[in-house]
């Protein structure tokens, strides 16, 4: 990490240049983003203390929380109660691509991993068996897991698929796809839904943040080449940490 008195020069050098109208904690929250985006904190890397950069700004540190708070707001900034304030991390996802977990961050030079919940055969609640064209009676395999990114929480992950095309919840190590390939059962196209919410306190624990974080929740149902269902998955991810991208071409 740089050191804290090079990131307070870089931020009082671009205060300085900052002539407008603004109050100046939003210009101070600019100057701070701009420090972040010319790499002078990486994600997860910590800031300076509040209370040594506000003496080294000659700023109150009332004005210096609003613009952190601004930019927490935004998902720039991660902030915990008794913790100093840390660049947040945040991860982007092409929506135009059918891809797993473990693929998309491999392919932005993350780490992936999880923390199993459960992995059950069970009965399909309403929601998923009608996802799957499945009878109440059929049978599915549940998994329930906590996604990470380079061994941070980052997504809820609850997916369902047909015993008939997976018996066991054993099969999947880390990537579903990976083995539903290797069962000759690939998804080849699917569709996914978003929308907005609020973590629960649950959510909250598994993802170490806070209850009423913002969550992006999607659903995603995916078929095989014979248009039977073979996926219906609901992940929660940290609206903090997490983007969704997708290409539009006139």
């Amino acid at each position: 990490m740089p050191d804290p008195q090079d990131i307070a020069e870089f931020i009082a050098g671009h205060l300085s240049r900052a002539h407008d109208a603004r109050p100046i904690y939003r210009k101070l929250a600019d100057a701070i983003a701009e420090a972040m985006r010319s790499s002078m904190a990486d994600a997860g890397e910590h800031l300076p203390s509040e209370r040594w950069l506000a003496a080294q700004l000659g700023i109150s540190r009332v004005t210096l929380r609003r613009a952190l708070d601004e930019l927490a707001a935004d998902g720039l900034l991660k902030r915990r109660q008794g913790a100093r304030t840390a660049v947040a991390r945040r991860v982007e996802k092409m929506l135009s691509t059918l891809t797993g977990f473990s693929d998309e961050l491999r392919s932005r030079g993350i780490e992936p991993g999880q923390r199993w919940i459960s992995r059950r055969i069970v009965n399909p609640s309403p929601a998923e068996a009608m996802a799957l064209d499945l009878a109440g009676t059929d049978f599915i395999i549940r998994l329930l897991r906590v996604r990470l990114a380079d061994g941070q929480p980052i997504a809820i992950e609850r997916a369902a698929v047909p015993q008939t095309i997976l018996p066991t919840g054993e099969q999947v190590t880390h990537s579903l796809y990976d083995a539903l390939a290797r069962l000759g059962a690939p998804p080849v196209r699917g569709v996914q839904r978003i929308r907005a919410g609020l973590m629960s306190r649950i959510d909250a624990e598994l993802l170490e943040s806070s209850p009423g974080s913002p969550l992006l929740i999607v659903e995603r149902r995916c078929f095989l080449a014979d248009d039977r269902p073979v996926e219906f998955t609901e992940t929660r991810y940290n609206g903090e940490s997490y983007d969704f991208l997708t290409e539009l071409r006139a």
